[in-house]
């Protein structure tokens, strides 16, 4: 059993989230701070975080909550493009949904991120990506991208755009166990702690840039 933890300052839309999820074990919180002091005492596995509430918003709370912990974010907002989902990811949030998402995707997207992977593949979450990373006018590669090879370059570029294991392996004419050893491999050697940390490396160190991509 999943272990989850809803923030948001609505009740209804707690009491929305609780209905789909009624086969995890949920825990609630009204504001970010109870978030913080909630998931610190509980350690729930996943937290569902509004971005717009009151006091703390969700994403300071994400900063509190996130680096250095075991526990997953995923940032809830009611707009596709909001503001501040880019900077929640940065904060260290596995994925986001939007608040219309239908039940069995919320409930997917609820155990990808528990079993250690982020949201990243769904072409709106690329579309924010591109958004927000086509900001960063001076990328920087660092030293974190000097020890990949030209293979590992080129997987992470894909994991950027989107792509799946399978669908880097049919990329690259690969076994999805390959494609999923290279990605674990890639994430080791960069430090991150998932897919959505990959990909904000990835635009932020100027190893891709949004758009670049074009179909097999």
């Amino acid at each position: 059993m999943i272990r989850v933890l809803l923030a948001d300052d609505q009740t209804l839309v707690r009491a929305g989230f609780r209905s789909i999820l009624d086969g995890e074990h949920g825990i609630e919180a009204a504001d970010g701070a109870e978030a913080v002091r909630l998931a610190r005492q509980l350690r729930p596995d996943v937290v569902l975080m509004d971005i717009r509430m009151p006091g703390l918003d969700g994403l300071a709370a994400t900063r509190e909550i996130a680096p250095n912990s075991d526990i997953r974010v995923i940032i809830l907002t009611t707009f596709d493009l909001d503001d501040y989902v880019y900077g929640a990811l940065r904060a260290g949030a596995s994925g986001f949904l939007v608040k219309d998402t239908e039940p069995a995707e919320l409930i997917h997207g609820v155990r990808v991120v528990a079993r250690g992977d982020a949201l990243i593949a769904p072409a709106i979450t690329r579309r924010l990506i591109a958004e927000f990373t086509a900001r960063a006018t001076h990328p920087d590669p660092g030293p974190r991208l000097t020890a990949l090879t030209e293979r590992e370059r080129e997987v992470m570029a894909l994991v950027a755009a989107g792509l799946s294991n399978d669908e880097i392996a049919a990329r690259l004419v690969l076994s999805p166990a390959t494609a999923k050893t290279h990605v674990s491999r890639i994430m080791t050697k960069t430090q991150v702690r998932d897919r959505a940390q990959l990909v904000i490396l990835a635009y932020e160190s100027g190893l891709t840039v949004p758009g670049w991509l074009t179909p097999s």
